[in-house]
């Protein structure tokens, strides 16, 4: 049971935390003007700004005085106060709380593999020409035959099925997986920049069964992953201040994956708070259920 100023003043830290990120994005969407590094967590994620900062207090709690969270798809009122509704448990609601629960269960099973050095990044522009290049407008650090001649010259180790979708056709036959969505679960290990950027989605998709507190756990350290991702990427991103991990040399390799494993050790309690919430969803739900006759 929260108390009204108690929940309120949650929300509002939730709020005031999460506005650093969504505040500058709204006004470059106002402005049409682009950022090649946090746009892609409020782009290629489907979850809005305004979503990411409305908070949910997750499973389990009571709200004092909150007849507001009725607007929401998901709450109902007890003689007790506001909390979430069994009726709005799905089985669609089901269905995701066991998928990611396989999914986050199998990844934590495996050690982290450290050795792809970010190379998906270069997979995605891969003989193309300048104005097929995704981030169009900003440079290559090492042009385009430059960029060219490092994934032929590399071994590309990419099993994120997300980011192995987006490779050039002539550089997806150069990994040495072919992941896809059905394999999604066989391959997930933790050393995955991607696959840890994703434990923001998972956060989200579980709404709002997960506290928006580890909501928003997950997606600063996805903002931070994302800046490793884009300094290692074939892009020059200097002139926003992104200095270059250069996986083109063996220093800038070593770099990469002490980084990437650092992220793996973050990553390790927000996954395992996920299967936590996971499962406690599908023991709600299972004692909603009619008693077997």
């Amino acid at each position: 049971m929260l108390t009204e100023p108690e929940w309120r003043a949650r929300q509002r830290a939730h709020v005031d935390r999460v506005r650093r990120w969504t505040l500058p994005h709204k006004e470059r969407s106002l402005a049409k003007e682009k950022h090649p590094v946090h746009d892609f967590l409020f782009t290629y994620y489907s979850h809005r700004p305004g979503r990411l900062e409305r908070w949910h207090p997750g499973l389990g709690v009571v709200l004092e005085g909150a007849d507001e969270f009725l607007d929401y798809r998901g709450y109902h009122r007890t003689d007790d106060g506001v909390t979430l509704d069994p009726a709005a448990c799905t089985e669609p609601r089901v269905r995701t709380a066991e998928f990611y629960l396989g999914l986050l269960a199998a990844t934590v099973s495996r050690p982290p593999r450290l050795n792809c050095f970010g190379l998906h990044e270069w997979a995605m522009v891969y003989r193309q020409t300048p104005e097929q290049v995704r981030h169009f407008g900003w440079p290559l650090r090492l042009g385009h035959n430059g960029t060219d001649a490092l994934v032929e010259s590399s071994q590309v180790r990419c099993g994120h099925f997300d980011a192995f979708r987006f490779f050039t056709p002539p550089a997806r036959p150069r990994n040495a997986l072919q992941p896809t969505r059905e394999s999604q679960v066989e391959l997930e290990q933790p050393g995955c920049l991607h696959g840890n950027m994703d434990l923001y989605k998972v956060a989200y998709k579980l709404e709002p069964y997960v506290p928006s507190e580890l909501v928003a756990d997950c997606f600063e350290l996805a903002s931070r992953i994302r800046e490793l991702d884009m300094r290692a990427s074939p892009y020059d991103l200097s002139a926003l201040g992104y200095e270059p991990v250069r996986i083109e040399t063996p220093a800038g390799r070593a770099e990469y994956a002490r980084q990437q494993a650092d992220f793996a050790e973050r990553a390790k309690p927000l996954r395992q708070r996920l299967i936590t919430v996971c499962r406690d969803v599908l023991r709600w739900r299972e004692a909603q259920l009619p008693a077997a006759p």
